[in-house]
Order: structure tokens, then sequence, then C-alpha cells
């Protein structure tokens, strides 16, 4: 059955109707999921398949007979590992009913289908007894229900309700044990991703509003991989802390908890950030570990086991604190059962933070942390800054258009006396940007309307002609580079209302592209094939027939400075397009043919602000003879994965073409890349 759905066009601004199947929705979830880099982490399923071996043997040692319980199973690969290992029966729980299916396949591809039994229900409904979906209590509980905050993904409440209901009281459990560590530190860098730093132009200084100051910034784990933090943008304050451990084999507690770590300041300096990631005991012993410790916290970090499934978590502080050397701290972990939270008090004050901090000043639910760090990036600053002053007047009449931008404040500073700024009914948006306003006493320098461009009349210009339009141009709805031609479709609206003489800021947008070899990105959509000797390809087939529902032929949006990869061609522009004319009716097309072997395509625009001045929202320098990228942090550029990524890892002699049509009447760009030996 298919059904109409409302869908908000990031590109036009416009609420498209669409015709879409009742399958579209979990089909996206499939195909973005993290199954196949699950399956290629090796660390990962070595380190499960050798706990699991152990625990078997333990139970086995003690004349039992094995009853294994896996609750989130996905492909059914630990049940198959413990049946492989000698248990008698496994109960393989999924609550995510197309994963259960493939589960299933995968178990009778395998021949397992008369030890293994897959329950498709959440654990939490799962009963036990002879009419129940478990004939008897485990004695084995096999799990993997972490995230890169650990009891993200509800595993608390999960092993809490298991012990509870599904599991003898003496079970093993694979992993036996977590353990959280923390360590504080400052951190500019990281810092610049919570709060709003004063920000220089043209010899004013703007500062930050005091609600946003005082504020304890957004409660949502930041979650990145911190091996790509270089050691040298932040100074650690303290020792790697244990902050608490979670024995699973015994019952666990989904309550509120707070634990404490003691320890003297190593070295002066600014407390900001708590950089956090966790381990897993496999087995009691503890010889058996499974870590998500960066890499450089590795003698060899060579040897360091990719994954994207588990990162590595940053807190930051709710206040920045000074701190001197040898001074006695408390690092103070808290947690509810699905997320975590820090403090820092001095000496013996340890008074605890029992609630989780939240927001209370709007802006961090309006910017997100790349984007204050955009906002806080003095040489992006400059340019912008560098580029109104080259165009404005003092009787300029400015419209700027963008998400929580204080380019219309620049504006003002810079001398424009009659600067507006649409807000699209984002309130959060305008009660950030009042904020700023208000603090600088600049209230009556900026008008925010509320109103979207296409209602805009001269009367809310109060009869006057726009002389600069300008934008970043920046949206929140964006997630693809070319959503952010939002900025062309308003400048189109407002067409009649320019002077004929306007200024367009930024004039031009240019889509670029580059082919390029991940060094381990590629694992989130290659193929698994086998898995530790079993046969997870249904799995494979079953991605692919969600990507090939749509999503094969669309790229998809990644932070690519976490994620290191070699440019195997020179970045080519492929389509312009002119802000300083409408939207043109007709497509705009683009194809050509670039040599090179490769995973992917990077996809990112770049603005050109005016005749000297551009702006890079991918690549931030030329590509090295090496190949080696550095990628713009504050926004995530498009990757556009070949089916086979290790396929097309030749010997650099295919052809790679492409194709590349820029729909106005959608604001899609449809593409088509195809690899060809020459």
């Amino acid at each position: 059955m298919k059904t109409f759905c409302g869908r908000a066009n990031p590109t036009t601004g416009a609420l498209d109707w669409v015709e879409e199947s009742e399958e579209y929705d979990y089909h996206q979830e499939i195909a973005r999921s993290c199954y196949a880099d699950m399956l290629h982490d090796k660390d990962r399923n070595e380190k499960y398949y050798q706990g699991i071996r152990a625990a078997v043997s333990r139970v086995k040692a003690r004349g039992e007979r094995v009853v294994v319980l896996d609750i989130g199973t996905g492909t059914g690969l630990l049940s198959m590992m413990a049946v492989t290992a000698g248990a008698d029966y496994c109960y393989a729980i999924e609550v995510f009913k197309p994963m259960a299916t493939a589960a299933t396949c995968i178990v009778e591809r395998n021949g397992f289908s008369d030890k293994i039994k897959v329950i498709n229900k959440h654990s939490t409904e799962v009963t036990v007894g002879p009419d129940g979906d478990m004939q008897e209590r485990a004695n084995i509980l096999v799990t993997e229900l972490f995230d890169t905050e650990l009891i993200g993904e509800g595993a608390l409440p999960s092993y809490e309700h298991a012990h509870m209901h599904l599991v003898q009281a003496d079970c093993e459990a694979v992993p036996h044990r977590a353990t959280v560590y923390a360590q504080l530190v400052e951190s500019d860098m990281l810092w610049k991703w919570s709060q709003l730093q004063p920000i220089e132009v043209d010899g004013n200084k703007l500062l930050p509003p005091p609600a946003v100051v005082k504020c304890a910034g957004a409660p949502s784990v930041c979650d990145i991989q911190l091996s790509q933090v270089p050691p040298e943008s932040f100074t650690p304050l303290g020792p790697i802390c244990t902050m608490f451990r979670v024995d699973f084999s015994k019952q666990v507690s989904s309550a509120a908890q707070s634990y404490t770590a003691q320890f003297k300041a190593q070295t002066s300096g600014r407390a900001q950030v708590v950089l956090s990631w966790w381990d897993i005991d496999m087995d009691p012993d503890g010889s058996i570990v499974c870590t998500m410790t960066p890499s450089w916290n590795y003698s060899d970090p060579h040897t360091y086991p990719w994954r994207d499934h588990w990162m590595q978590s940053v807190y930051f502080l709710p206040a920045e604190k000074n701190v001197s050397e040898g001074e006695e701290l408390n690092l103070i972990g808290s947690h509810d059962d699905y997320s975590l939270w820090y403090g820092l008090t001095v000496q013996n004050d340890v008074k605890v933070a029992t609630f989780r901090p939240c927001c209370t000043c709007q802006a961090h639910l309006v910017w997100t942390r790349p984007r204050f760090g955009e906002l806080n990036d003095e040489q992006r600053t400059e340019s912008y800054v560098n580029a109104l002053r080259s165009i404005l007047k003092p009787d300029s009449v400015c419209l700027s258009v963008s998400d929580g931008s204080l380019l219309p404040i620049f504006a003002h500073l810079l001398g424009s006396k009659k600067v507006r700024r649409p807000f699209f009914f984002r309130v959060r948006s305008f009660i950030s940007c009042s904020q700023v306003l208000h603090t600088n006493s600049l209230k009556h320098g900026v008008q925010l309307l509320g109103i979207r461009p296409e209602q805009l009349s001269l009367a809310d210009l109060e009869g006057n002609q726009i002389s600069v339009l300008m934008g970043e141009p920046y949206f929140s709805t964006s997630l693809l580079p070319w959503h952010s031609l939002f900025f062309w479709y308003c400048r189109t609206a407002v067409a009649q209302l320019l002077h004929p003489s306007a200024t367009i800021l930024p004039r031009a947008a240019t889509l670029y592209i580059v082919a390029v070899e991940f060094r381990d990105l590629w694992r989130i959509r290659a193929p698994c094939g086998t898995c530790e000797g079993f046969d997870v390809s249904p799995m494979d087939e079953m991605i692919q027939r969600s990507l090939d529902y749509r999503e094969s032929l669309e790229a998809e949006p990644h932070p690519l400075w976490e994620y290191p990869c070699h440019a195997l061609t020179k970045p080519r522009p492929v389509l312009t397009f002119d802000f300083t004319q409408c939207v043109p009716e007709q497509p705009v097309n683009s194809d050509g043919t670039v040599r090179g072997r490769c995973h992917g395509v990077a996809l990112w625009m770049e603005y050109q602000l005016t005749e000297d001045i551009t702006v890079s929202m991918g690549l931030t320098k030329p590509v090295s003879e090496e190949g080696a990228c550095e990628w713009n942090p504050h926004r995530k550029q498009g990757v556009f994965f070949f089916r086979s990524a290790r396929e097309t890892s030749g010997d650099g002699r295919e052809d790679l073409s492409y194709n590349l049509t820029f729909e106005p009447h959608t604001g899609d760009i449809k593409m088509d890349f195809s690899i060809t030996e020459p």
C-alpha cells in the first residue's frame, strides 16, 4: 500500500507531497544502518567469539546444559558462535522485524535452525515457560546492546529485566563487565563547539550573551572519532580515571547513580571538557578485552581497530573552571537509564549534579556543536567580514537570509544602517539572535522579521529596495551540501524587491567532486559475505534491496574530517550556481570523466563571496602530492559510495564517469557515477 506523505524540502523550502510505500521508512533505516560496520569489526567479532567459547566451557565444566539468551541478535552471528562453541540451544531476540527475518534466513543457511530460535520481540516482552517464547531460563547471557555512550541504547533496563525474568541467578555473561573511563582536559578547539566566543569585527568586540555563557549546554553526548582529534589540540589536566564498572553477570540496576574520581590536577589550566570511552571484558578474568580507547593511547597507533558503530564521547562541563597544578579535584560522573553527564568540584566539595544539564538559553537548541565551531572560526569570520567590507555602503539596505547567522550584525558593525533578517518562523533562532543584539546594544541596528522571504513586501522594507542580499548560506535543515541552495530560492523569491544594482553575497556556489579512497569508512557500505566463517550474505542482500529502493542513487552526509581518505583525482568543479540570477526553469547538467581508482566520490560546495574571496565547505587546503585531504570540520560533505568498494581498488587505470543534473523544480541533484576500463 502507498500513501501520500508531506516532506519538507530542505532545498526549495516547499512542502512536497510524495507517494511513498509503507516500507519506505524501514528501507531508509536498513540502508543507513551500521550492520556492515559491525560485521567488518574483526576485533569485536574475535573478542566476542573468544568470550563465548570461554563462557560455554565454564558452564559445561559445571555439568550443565548450555542455554544461551542473545539479546539484540542482529544477524544471529553471536548465537551461531555459541552453537559452534558447544551451546545446546540459543534464543536469539531481535525487535526489528526486517533484521529478525534476515537472521532467520542466515541461521537456516548456516544449518543452525534446530538449535537457534529467532524471536521477533523486544526482550522485555519475551516470556519463559512451557507455553512461552523460551522453555527455560538461560545460563549464558550474550548481548550487544551498546552505543558510543555504552548505555544510550537502553542496555541497563534490558539487562535489568533479563536478570529478573529471563536468565538464571548464576548465569555467565558475555561481555562480563564494562568499564567507563574519563579524562579532564582543556581544549580551545573542543570548547568552541559548546560556547560562543567573543568575535572581533572591525575593532568592535561582539560579546556572547550572558545567558549563553552561563548555560550548561545541550544535554546530549558529542560522539566523534576522537582518534582524529590531534593530541596537541588538548591538554590533559588529570589522569585517565576509571569512573565506574557494570558487572553484567549480576543483577543490573537502571536507577540513576553518580560516581566520583578524585585526583590532583597535573597542570594548571581551564577545565572545560571530559573525554570518555569504555572497555568491555569478555570474561571474568579480564583477559579478553575489547577497548574503545583512542588510537593515541596505543603504543603503536597503527594497531588501533577502527570502528564507527562505537566511537568515543566528548562531554562539556556546565561551565569552565580554572584549576591549579596540585589542586584536589573531584570529577563526578552521573547517569540515568540512558545517558551520562559530568561535573567538576574542588577539594572536599563532592556536591553531585543529580539532574542532567539542559539548555536554558535556547542557543544550544538552535546551533549544533559544529555550528558553534563554525561561528567561532576566526579565519572564516575574517573572510565574511572582508567580503562585506568590500561591498557595503553607509546607505546599504541589507537583507540577510540564513539560520541563526551573525552576518547582519557584522554588516551593521561595518556601517550599514538598515539591516533586516527574516527568521522563517524558527522561534529559537529569533530568540538567540535577539540575545546577541541585546547584549551588544544593537537592538536598533538590526530588525528581525518574522516572515518568509516570499512574503516580504516593500512595506516590510519601509519602501526601500534591497541593495545587498547576503547569506552564509547556512540552514539548520540542510544535511547535504546542495541543500543550502535554499538561499538561491530565497533570492528568487525576493527578486522583485532587489535594487537593479543589488549585490548578492555569495554571488555563486560551485559543487566540487573528488574521487577518494577511504582508509576505513568504506567498511560501512562494503558487503560482508562471510564473518568469522559464517555466511551472512542474506544481510548483504537485505541492505542492497533497501539501497536499491532509492538510497543507492543518492549521496549521504559525512563529516569527512573524522574519516581519513586519499584523493585519487584532482578536485573538479562540476556544477556552478549563479546567485546573481534567479533559479532557472530548465535543469542544469554536467558530465565528464576523471581517471583514478576509488571507493566513492566526495562532494562539497564552495561559495564565491566576492570576485577574490571564496569559502570552502569541503577541502580547506589543496590536496597534497600524496593525496592527503584536509576537510572543513564544521560542515558535512556528501559521499557517494560505490556498491563494491573493493572492486574499484585496482591499479588506478579506471575511468570514473559522472553525470550530475540539478533539477530546479525539486532542488535535487541527480547523480550517476560509473567506473569503466579505458
